[in-house]
């Protein structure tokens, strides 16, 4: 499994994109998360306009074997979720770096504990 290098990861197991000249950036489960829930089959993202805190739940992905929380890696206002894996939550498995994405952020405030793709292989190795 290859995290991709441009995007920083949590030890909760999401991915943030970099922000766009807005501040915005995108938020997903990794690989290895989508992994080991198995089939994802429901989906509860935050709503449009939701505030969501660093380290703290703000959904939660259904599988087939259990229900996990979804954390927020930042601080900041929910400006989109993705309508697709809310339709089709299978996206998480079958693209969770691409069309499996969850939703949007306005960052407000990034905790300085997001590690790099080498250091969240090394997290996820151990």
């Amino acid at each position: 499994m290859s995290n991709p290098q441009h995007l920083r990861y949590s030890k909760e197991h999401e991915w943030l994109s970099a922000a766009d000249e807005n501040g915005v950036a995108t938020v997903g489960i990794t690989e290895f998360a989508a992994n080991a829930l198995g089939d994802v089959v429901y989906a509860q993202l935050p709503a449009v306009g939701d505030t969501v805190t660093a380290g703290e739940t703000c959904g939660e992905l259904e599988s087939t074997k259990s229900v996990s929380d979804l954390y927020s890696p930042v601080t900041g206002e929910v400006v989109a979720a993705n309508q697709d894996v809310t339709d089709d939550p299978s996206l998480v498995n079958s693209a969770p770096f691409e069309g499996g994405w969850l939703f949007k952020v306005k960052i407000t405030d990034e905790p300085a504990e997001l590690l790099s793709a080498a250091e969240y292989d090394g997290f996820t190795a151990g």
